[in-house]
This record gives structure tokens, sequence and C-alpha cells, in this order.
């Protein structure tokens, strides 16, 4: 790729992942760097995410050959609006990073320049400049919604082809219809019964206390970042009532075989959805994030956390969680460890099975 002017508006997690990955596979590219928190931009200018940030927000758009909006998708569309009044380059090309694409690629139709829409499908633990990571997008999905039938879709590709991504095109209603059912619905559905149970633990205080394990599992995506998810649900609002009027559908279904006692229904409810969950594939990057878990069976004793997370650090894997289950004095325990990625958890898989006489197991 020639020299060529980049401009990623807001850099947080996503926006300066993008920044390395571009950077690495085109180090010719000079990329200008903006965000709403200035302690953000002197980051990311001061450990090189971005060659620079420019002096005000028209001078760098005006100057640059693609835009990129990695900002929520209701700021995004400020932002569009902004690039309307303004005078770009004739050949500029705009595109986004959001979860929800309808509402955008509707506002982009009035735009008097190049947009196609995309959504980079990967997240972490972290959050912000400081956690930048070229490696975030290996193997997830890059989705390109273009609805305006813009031919420019290839420069993109080559753009982003340090993410290692694997790319996927959909019209914008076939992403927020996708993403609506496997990941926003469950959020949804998650938080609600977070707060359920929260409620429930007012009149049944010891029930905190046993919500622990397959609950905390369960409902692991309930912790996600409330602002970010407002926005999702709002810019999606259509397609996820759809959704939500059919689980409530479902719910109301289960109800009425548990009034009539129908052993047979319930039976085939549950034997339907162990089927169709045992042919998922195991830690594929999809609309959530994968949890790479590894249960390792240690004997409850002194020193094996220390022993287990040793050896894990002489191979240099980062840990981003690590927690007991289940253990009691003179019988085997598990410990479970959580990574970023399926590389270290294959990696750690086999460092402490070759290295102790441990069983470990993956999900």
């Amino acid at each position: 790729m020639t020299q060529k002017k980049i401009m990623i508006i807001g850099l947080g997690l996503i926006g300066a992942s993008l920044a390395k990955c571009i950077k690495n596979a085109h180090p010719n590219t000079f990329i200008l760097g903006w965000d709403a928190l200035d302690s953000t931009k002197l980051i990311a200018k001061k450990t090189g995410i971005v060659d620079d940030i420019p002096e005000d927000f028209d001078t760098g758009v005006c100057d640059s050959d693609v835009i990129i909006l990695s900002t929520p998708v209701s700021v995004s569309i400020h932002y569009l609006n902004q690039l309307s009044t303004l005078t770009l380059k004739e050949t500029v090309l705009v595109t986004d990073t959001g979860s929800t694409k309808q509402e955008i690629m509707s506002t982009a139709k009035e735009m008097p320049f190049d947009f196609i829409g995309s959504h980079p499908m990967a997240g972490s633990h972290k959050s912000g400049v400081t956690a930048a990571d070229d490696n975030l997008f290996e193997n997830a999905y890059f989705i390109f919604t273009n609805d305006l039938a813009i031919p420019r879709v290839n420069e993109l590709k080559e753009l982003f082809i340090g993410t290692r991504a694997k790319y996927v095109e959909l019209t914008s209603s076939e992403h927020d219809e996708i993403t609506a059912m496997l990941s926003h619905l469950p959020h949804i559905i998650a938080s609600g019964l977070v707060n359920q149970a929260d409620t429930f633990n007012q009149a049944h205080p010891r029930a905190k206390q046993l919500a622990a394990g397959g609950f905390r599992d369960i409902t692991r995506i309930a912790s996600s970042d409330p602002k970010m998810w407002t926005d999702i649900l709002m810019s999606n609002r259509a397609t996820l009532i759809e959704e939500l009027d059919e689980w409530q559908g479902q719910m109301t279904q289960v109800k009425t075989w548990l009034q009539q006692k129908n052993v047979q229904e319930i039976y085939r409810f549950f034997e339907r959805a162990k089927e169709t969950r045992d042919q998922l594939p195991i830690h594929q990057k999809g609309t959530i994030p994968a949890f790479y878990d590894l249960f390792v069976d240690v004997p409850d004793k002194p020193g094996i956390i220390a022993e287990v997370t040793g050896l894990l650090g002489e191979d240099r894997l980062s840990i981003i969680n690590l927690k007991i289950l289940e253990t009691r004095e003179d019988i085997i325990g598990v410990l479970q460890v959580s990574f970023k990625n399926d590389h270290d958890l294959l990696k750690a898989k086999e460092c402490i099975e070759t290295q102790t006489d441990y069983t470990c197991r993956t999900q």
C-alpha cells in the first residue's frame, strides 16, 4: 500500500488495536488519531500507537485518505454529519467499527463521500487505549456491510490485512438480525438473570454465596460496559423487540408445560438444546468473545497454585483470571485458569501436562 494518511477517530480498545494492526502490515502509512479525551490522545502519541494528533479535528480529517470511526454508533452518526459539512478529499473512504449497522448505513446514504460499514467482532476483558493489542482480531470475524455498493471493499480488506481476521460481507439488515440473536439478546438475558438474582438475594441472603460457580460463568457477559450496551440496544431496537417477543413466547410455552406437568415436552426442550449446543464449534470466535478456560485437576495441598502459575510464567503465558472450584481438603480440586486466546490456552495445557501429572481439560 502506498503511503496514505489514516485518521482513526476513537482511540479505545478497538481503534487503538486497529492502529497497531494497520501499522504492522503497512509501515508506510501515516496514522492520525483523535479522541474525546486529551489524556487518551497523549498516551496514543507517546506510545507510538498513532504517528500524530492533528491540531484540530477538521484539519485532520480533511487531510486523510481513509477515516475510521471507532466510536459508539450514536457518536459515529454525529461525526458523519460533521464530516458532511467539511471539504474532504474527493477520494476519501470512510468506515466505522460499530456493533450495529442499519442505522449508520441509513445515515451514510445521504453523505457526499464513499462509506462502507465494518464491524471487527472482537473484544477483551480490558478497555481503553492502554489495552491496545495487535493480536485482538486474529481469527475473529471482520464484517463489511456495503449496502451502497461502493466498489472499494478490497481497499479496506487490504488496509486491515494486519488484523489476520476472517472477512465476511453481509447486508446491514442481515448483520443486525444475526448479532441481535447471537449477541445482543444473550446479553439482555444474562443481565436479566443477574438482576433477578440480586432481587432474590435480598430475601435469601445465602443465595449470593451459592450463586458462584455455574451461575457466575453463564452470566459472565453481564459484566460488559453498560454505556456501550445501552447504545447497542438503542441502535438495534426494532430487531431486538422482535427477538424479545419470540423469547418471551418460548418462556411462556415452558411455563405452560410446567403447569400441565408435560414431562415429554420439557424433556424435548432440553434435548433439542443439548443437541444444538453440542454441535457448536469450540473456542471459535463469534459474536460473543470466547472464554479460554483451562481446568486443571490438582491435589489440595500448599504450593499447588504457585507451582502451576510458575510453570506458566516460565512459558511466558499471560493469565487473565484464576479461580479454585469446589476444592476440599484431601480430595482433588479444580483450578480454573483463563487466557486471552486459544493459542495461549492450548500452550498452557501442553505445558502443564508435560511437566506434571495433573489432568487438564478445556470446554
